[in-house]
């Protein structure tokens, strides 16, 4: 039986080749999208999930405490809150403090490298599973001059020697003993470095410390610790220390530690796991509209089976033997596109994983892809075959056998309701596609306040530091720049941010204000290209006094509701801070989100990165070969690795720009399986209705009537379609908007656009059947009669 099945099915795949070809690489289409999202958000979702400690894991986030305006949050840490938690709370097993990774320049002999290098705790390597090759983990920290380096960074400095005790220079000033060679890290975790270093501790921390927001703080609790409770117990901890910080502290799962970084007025808000369910939300769709067109495929073909199944029931076959016949069938054909969407992703992967930015691998070998995978394919030819299983095996067979079928040209049928829902899922993501692209170009034309061409960076390492006005006095000499100064971070960069300022008749929840931070020795206006409002630049080299100065923004002015901030003073703890200057807001966080209000220090020791502004009257070739120049003299040990604040700003949207181009691929790939369904769907038309065409051809009608006759319906569902998707599509893509506070307003041009495409798409498709039908000679289709 199970054979005679099989050959049926067979024999019908070969008689109706055009519509087994759009069934199949429909579905094809529709499983590889769903295999590749499926496998990119596992990916995302697996980040820090290796670690043996996982569920016990937290990282530890500031609050700021405020009755009034917004809560905000950020993770970065003051420096005794790690040992204190361990110290003070017998439900922490063991803390562990991470600075950012930074540059650094290792030598070995006459070998030089820059590598990526992060200071931690030596609990580090205990609390997280970043397994080592050759050492201790327990011990591999315990002395300052203790490294461990990764085994690529290994490879590169020592080549096939073995480097266990071996003793490298760091950044040419402190040698380092290699106690342990690090397995390289996955690419499945937030950590990035290429080798980690003690981190140290003064004798006794001091009140400011407890301000001073520098690290990143890991607590791992005991296994019977619930995170609610133990948040509730260290909730004003930071106030018993710093009773003016006006913050307080809680513990995040690792499992959210990739996947909920956005918070919103102190409270979790989303973040990539908004992406994921977006992208598998969108895997789903495109697989379901591919079902949607095997049903309405299956279904049109019904007239061709339907006396097989009347002939099939009069002999004797229940309906749910031809049930399981129909699924059998369809379950087979699932298959057969499964293997061609195995194909199509490997074909796929290289092009999504540059695009993504991953290493995604299809593990074939292993059971966990092809048990998950056996099980996609078969619900997908049961949610595919179901409906035309029913459909087909519910004819009667003495209607059948008279030539009586059931009507699907009323008004409302399920194979109309079909195509409306494949072009509406089509025209929203067509919407969603655009309304992403025209808020990613508002958000990049945005006046970020400052001017990015021709600023370029360079992160302060060696003996820059030291020879900073040498090398300043040449750019200026040589003429490749016009100016130059030194700042905290990039300008691009979001350079930290404190609360506790206070100021006039200051307000206890104005106390709570965070203010952005940024830092600078001087003539910051001039080589950023900022506009100044009032007052002047900081300068401390005319200006010694500067050292306590300050600029503000003017979003800084309208917080502090200074009336005329020049010369007026703002409190940081016990330093009096003096306003010589009010800036332009200018844009160093995110894009998409308004100005926080901004204070720029001038400081004699806060300084990591050189900004200089290229001379525009030369090529910037010639600019950058005499800045690397003079850089190489007075650096010599380091490369010249400067970049563009133009680049940097760019990189600011590379997230917005792949969910843009995502979109607009899985649009374009919904569209055109919907068109494939939509041309079979008219190729049955055509074919059921040659007998009406040639009858009315040889009545005088023309061409361009029978193609109307033939598009009309088509269209009419594709407007109903555009109806019902204009208000799913604004819902949806202003929920989306909503997550940035510089936003657009949603055009109707926007859905006019998608909704012309939509229709002028259906009509295309359709016209190809409908002038191939009408230019076909009437007396071939009439001859029979």
């Amino acid at each position: 039986m199970l054979k005679t099945y099989l050959k049926i099915t067979i024999r019908n795949l070969i008689n109706n080749r055009m519509t087994s070809i759009i069934n199949i690489f429909g579905l094809a289409v529709g499983m590889a999208v769903a295999i590749l999202i499926f496998e990119w958000g596992q990916n995302e979702m697996s980040y820090d999930q290796f670690h043996a400690n996982k569920d016990n894991l937290y990282k530890v986030w500031n609050r700021t405490l405020s009755s009034k305006g917004p809560v905000t949050c950020w993770p970065a840490m003051a420096p005794p809150i790690g040992p204190e938690l361990k110290q003070q709370f017998p439900q922490v097993s063991a803390t562990a403090r991470v600075e950012s990774p930074t540059d650094g320049l290792v030598k070995y002999n006459d070998k030089e490298i820059v590598i990526s290098q992060m200071k931690a705790d030596k609990s580090f390597l205990t609390m997280f599973s970043f397994p080592l090759i050759r050492g201790n983990s327990a011990h591999a920290l315990d002395d300052v001059n203790n490294i461990v380096i990764t085994a690529n960074a290994a490879k590169r400095i020592f080549g096939t020697a073995d480097p266990i005790s071996k003793v490298i220079k760091l950044n040419n000033k402190d040698s380092y003993k290699i106690t342990g060679i690090l397995k390289d890290l996955p690419n499945n975790t937030e950590f990035k470095f290429d080798c980690l270093l003690p981190l140290t501790d003064p004798d006794k921390f001091d009140e400011a410390a407890w301000l001073d927001h520098q690290y990143l703080t890991y607590v791992q609790l005991r296994p019977t610790t619930s995170p609610e409770s133990f948040n509730q117990i260290i909730k004003n901890f930071i106030l018993k220390h710093a009773p003016g910080a006006g913050l307080e502290i809680f513990v995040q799962p690792s499992s959210k530690w990739h996947l909920y970084t956005g918070f919103e007025n102190g409270k979790e808000a989303g973040g990539l796991t908004e992406t994921i369910r977006l992208m598998f939300s969108i895997a789903c769709l495109v697989l379901l509209i591919a079902c949607v067109n095997f049903m309405n495929l299956g279904t049109a073909q019904s007239e061709k089976r339907a006396k097989e199944v009347g002939v099939r029931k009069v002999m004797g076959a229940t309906r749910s033997v031809l049930i399981k016949q129909f699924l059998g069938g369809s379950i087979l054909v699932s298959f057969i596109a499964g293997i061609v969407a195995i194909l199509l992703v490997e074909m796929a992967l290289p092009a999504f994983n540059q695009l993504v930015d991953k290493k995604l691998v299809i593990e074939f070998g292993k059971p966990a892809f092809w048990i998950p995978g056996i099980g996609f394919i078969l619900i997908t030819g049961l949610l595919a075959g179901i409906y035309p299983a029913f459909f087909l095996s519910g004819y009667r067979p003495v209607k059948v056998l008279k030539g009586i079928f059931t009507d699907n040209s009323r008004t409302v049928s399920p194979r109309k309701f079909l195509v409306v829902f494949q072009f509406t899922a089509a025209i929203v993501l067509v919407v969603s596609t655009l309304v992403i692209y025209q808020q990613l170009h508002y958000i990049q034309h945005r006046d970020e306040g400052y001017l990015r061409n021709n600023l370029v960076e360079h992160r302060i390492n060696g003996d820059i530091g030291k020879n900073y006005e040498l090398i300043k006095n040449e750019l200026l000499s040589s003429g490749a720049a016009t100016s130059v100064c030194k700042t905290g971070l990039a300008i691009t960069q979001d350079n930290g941010s404190a609360t506790g300022f206070q100021w006039g008749n200051v307000t206890p929840d104005q106390k709570l204000i965070q203010f952005s931070e940024f830092a600078t020795t001087g003539n910051l206006v001039n080589t950023m290209g900022l506009k100044l409002i009032a007052g002047r630049d900081i300068d401390m080299a005319e200006y010694p006094t500067d050292s306590a100065a300050i600029l503000i923004n003017q979003t800084a002015v309208n917080v502090t509701g200074l009336k005329n901030p020049i010369g007026q003073v703002i409190k940081s703890g016990p330093q009096n801070l003096t306003i010589v200057g009010v800036v332009k807001d200018f844009v160093n966080g995110e894009p998409g989100q308004k100005v926080a209000p901004m204070i720029v220090l001038g400081s004699k020791y806060w300084h990591n990165n050189i900004a200089f502004r290229l001379n525009g009257h030369n090529t910037t070739t010639k600019n950058l070969e005499i800045a690397g120049g003079i850089f190489k003299k007075y650096n010599p040990s380091y490369p010249f690795n400067y970049h563009f604040a133009d680049d940097d700003y760019g990189k600011k949207f590379e997230e917005e720009i792949k969910a843009g181009q995502l979109a607009g691929i899985f649009a374009g790939l919904t569209i055109f399986i919907s068109c494939m369904g939509l041309f079979g769907l008219a190729a049955h038309m055509a074919e059921k209705r040659t007998k009406e065409i040639g009858i009315r051809k040889v009545l005088g009608a023309s061409v361009t009537v029978i193609v109307r006759l033939f598009t009309k319906e088509f269209v009419m569902l594709v407007i109903i379609a555009i109806v019902t998707a204009v208000p799913i599509g604004w819902w949806l893509m202003n929920k989306w908007l909503q997550g940035y506070s510089y936003r657009i307003d949603i055009s109707w041009l926007t859905f006019a656009a998608a909704g012309l495409a939509a229709v002028f798409i259906a009509v295309l498709t359709v016209s190809f059947h409908a002038i191939k039908a009408s230019l076909a000679n009437p007396v071939k289709s009439l001859k029979a009669e």
